[in-house]
């Protein structure tokens, strides 16, 4: 059982204080295709490497298996994307933390299907994060506690459909029972104005991004 993961993507990837601490404290490393080359550059050997592999040569494959790393391989002709397959992984390993870094680049659609995947119904109960430099982005499915620091940017956008109910605390422009609707923007740069905000929602979806200044 592994109760806390990383997954590594095949795409940006900086190295924050944040990223850091998620590696120190995984159980289970899993690398999605490309994403084994940024671990091993950093000396992060993954538990397990999945999917296709057509970012990850041979050597690089044999690498991860000298340091007694698992191989998961799929077929190229696939419906999952390699970053769904490795975070199905990590919940078949009874993942209940999950950090996933490198998941924002240049390809645009491939940034938009690892965001979304914040929503896999699978991983309802698994606190599901995603690192991207000075932003962190995460799911708000009833209720929680944003921390951070004064001035920290804090955006809530619904997806799926209307999120309604919405009460904030700890935020410069407060929600009280209000909806966002699917499609505006109006959630977009808040600000923190204390170390904790608490962020309730009673109907749908809300993604959030915390950005720090």
């Amino acid at each position: 059982m592994a109760q806390n993961a990383v997954i590594i993507a095949h795409g940006d990837l900086e190295v924050t204080p944040q990223v850091r601490e998620a590696i120190a404290r995984a159980d289970l490393i899993v690398a999605a295709d490309g994403g084994a080359a940024s671990a091993v550059a950093h000396g992060w050997w993954p538990h397990l490497l999945v999917g296709d592999l057509d970012s990850a040569p041979p050597e690089l494959q044999a690498e991860v298996l000298e340091h007694g790393g698992r191989i998961l391989r799929y077929p190229a002709r696939k419906d999952e994307t390699d970053t769904e397959l490795a975070m199905r992984a990590a919940l078949e390993w009874g993942a209940e933390e999950i950090v996933l870094i490198g998941a924002t680049g240049d390809r645009l659609d491939h940034t938009l299907a690892n965001v979304l995947l914040l929503a896999l119904p699978e991983a309802a109960e698994v606190r599901l994060t995603i690192l991207a430099g000075k932003q962190r982005l995460f799911l708000i499915r009833d209720a929680t506690e944003i921390c951070g620091r004064p001035g920290d940017l804090v955006s809530l956008l619904p997806i799926g459909g209307d999120a309604s109910g919405i009460w904030t605390t700890g935020l410069e422009y407060p929600l009280r029972g209000e909806t966002l609707p699917l499609g505006t923007p109006r959630g977009v740069s808040n600000v923190l104005c204390e170390a904790r905000a608490t962020v309730r929602v009673e109907k749908g979806l809300l993604l959030a991004i915390v950005t720090e200044p």
